[in-house]
């Protein structure tokens, strides 16, 4: 029986000098060019770390956790590739070394190596392309962009390394490597340094890898001289000397690295045809709205990990997403849920038309979500609650109408006499943390005539989760005699799914994670819609 031959092209996306030079951001925004071309492009994150996934990680330590349609618990890159591309990944787009080396080791225990001493080469280095052309397979795609997480000389890095030099000699020119480095400026001498990219490629060609490309992040133009000295310094050609210079938007990468023929430089070194300028007409229209919003409108974000950015990535750029769809820019208040538990914390939400109370987990910092959400209950505020955000609203909204006293969750409190939230039945008998919440895609009925309904235009949908307490159904009949609706539902397991408040303007709390499915082409309908209601709520005020 014959195969067809893969004709899929990898492309690796490295790191050196330092950290955070947005290796997720170039690989979202190279994919996005080669898609405008016409091509077929998939992302995939490779992160070194031990851990199976991060579900079980600090969002201090990495940021929020993105979770794919099939459940998996992944890096928050993985985030940026599904808003710039709009195609879900999933599972199969997430590697870490742990799961490689859990992987391994299960093959060892079957027996599968037949009594071999099972080690890095040819093991785990095999195990790694294995993830790597996993994507590949039935050439499904004509590019598999793969961002190896970390810096180039890490330690932890070191066999992904030698996993591309490897693949470099076995797929030829199906093969390209992208190194990011840094080109800093010293303001004290007033020039350029180029070193750290030089020792960055000295330290990959130790380990057998020539990068193809140069991607060089700056924050000052780079200039004929320095590009010819970075190619001749660093084996490339000067045309494979690609500026990055900081921006104000990651929006705008794509279109920055359009004018540097990164793409061009890709399909040239794969010997692909450019078949057609990149069609970038609808991000460009994006764009434009983004940079010239007609209006302004404050939104407070209040949760307790607002100084790291990162722990609500997808919460931020959900908001950016809808403020461009409504041609008005969101003003972001990050408002620390502990400060608003002080006896004058509430003073922080006077100058804001939108309330959004987001996910988390544990006690600290739940008795200001609670504030926050009475706060705009009984101002008219719009207000948006997602998963623990719904959870809160729900005991607010139990102690504050229902005046059930000491209504709270299980999570927080296991012997409250009104479990408002309780953790679910399925969950009862779990003891393991990892990757063993309510994950992934479920189906939701929206119930019809409902505030969502109208929002969504359809009568059932589908939304990420990411939980291990639900709302307890004890309660509803209590919460729709006095108002508080169940406007949405899983079909199978009568689970609430959304709550919704009918005499407010704009009450709405979701137990799913609708940031995780709103992108630029697609931002998703529940945020466009707060942010509409924010801007009324605005408008009502002069």
């Amino acid at each position: 029986m014959s195969t067809v031959e893969s004709s899929t092209k990898y492309i690796f996306v490295t790191g050196g000098v330092t950290s955070s030079l947005g290796k997720g951001i170039i690989s979202a925004s190279l994919a996005k060019l080669l898609q405008a071309r016409g091509y077929t492009a998939t992302i995939q994150k490779l992160d070194p770390y031990i851990n199976i996934d991060p579900g079980t990680l600090n969002p201090y330590e990495h940021g929020e956790c993105y979770v794919t349609e099939d459940g998996a618990e992944t890096d928050l890159d993985l985030g940026h590739y599904e808003r710039f591309l709009n195609v879900p990944t999933s599972q199969a787009n997430n590697v870490t070394t742990g799961r490689i080396y859990q992987s391994v080791i299960e093959k060892e225990r079957r027996g599968d190596y037949l009594g071999e001493t099972v080690q890095v080469i040819p093991h785990i280095t095999d195990e790694i392309k294995h993830c790597i052309k996993l994507l590949g397979e039935g050439n499904k795609y004509d590019f598999v962009i793969t961002e190896i997480g970390g810096t180039v000389g890490d330690i932890e890095s070191l066999p992904y390394v030698e996993a591309i030099r490897q693949l470099r000699w076995e797929l030829g020119n199906r093969c390209v490597v992208i190194h990011l480095t840094l080109v800093p400026y010293l303001a004290a001498a007033k020039e350029l340094k180029t070193k750290p990219t030089q020792h960055s490629v000295k330290t990959m060609q130790e380990y057998g890898v020539q990068p193809d490309i140069l991607v060089c992040r700056t924050e000052r133009h780079l200039n004929e001289g320095i590009r010819s000295k970075i190619a001749l310094f660093c084996n490339v050609s000067k045309e494979a000397v690609i500026e990055s210079i900081d921006t104000d938007s990651i929006y705008k990468v794509p279109l920055l690295m359009k004018e540097e023929k990164l793409d061009l430089q890709v399909l040239k070194k794969t010997k692909m045809s450019p078949n057609c300028m990149p069609d970038l007409h609808k991000w460009e229209l994006f764009l434009n709205r983004l940079q010239n919003p007609k209006s302004t409108v404050k939104i407070a974000l209040v949760g307790k990990y607002v100084e790291l950015m990162d722990a609500y990535k997808s919460i931020i750029e959900s908001l950016i997403h809808a403020g461009t769809s409504n041609e008005c820019k969101v003003d972001l208040k990050m408002v620390h849920s502990e400060h608003l538990e002080k006896p004058d914390g509430l003073q922080l939400l006077d100058d804001v038309s939108g309330v959004l109370v987001a996910p988390g987990f544990g006690e600290r910092g739940i008795e200001g979500k609670i504030k926050a959400i009475e706060y705009a209950r009984t101002n008219n505020i719009p207000f948006f609650g997602i998963c623990l955000g719904m959870q809160c609203a729900s005991i607010e909204f139990a102690r504050n109408v229902l005046k059930l006293n000491d209504a709270h969750s299980t999570e927080v409190m296991p012997d409250s006499p009104h479990p408002i939230i309780d953790i679910m039945e399925e969950q009862k008998k779990i003891d393991l943390k990892g990757g063993t919440m309510r994950l992934g895609a479920y189906k939701c009925e929206l119930e019809e005539g409902s505030k969502v309904a109208a929002i969504y235009h359809t009568p059932e949908i589908s939304e990420r989760h990411r939980h291990r307490y639900e709302f307890n159904t004890h309660y509803l009949k209590a919460f729709e005699e006095n108002d508080m609706k169940a406007s949405g539902k899983n079909p199978d397991t009568g689970l609430v799914e959304i709550i919704e408040l009918e005499s407010h303007p704009w009450f709405v709390g979701v137990q799913f994670h609708p940031e995780y499915k709103s992108t630029v082409a697609e931002p998703h309908p529940l945020f466009v819609n707060f942010v509409k209601a924010a801007m009324e709520f605005n408008a009502s005020k002069k």
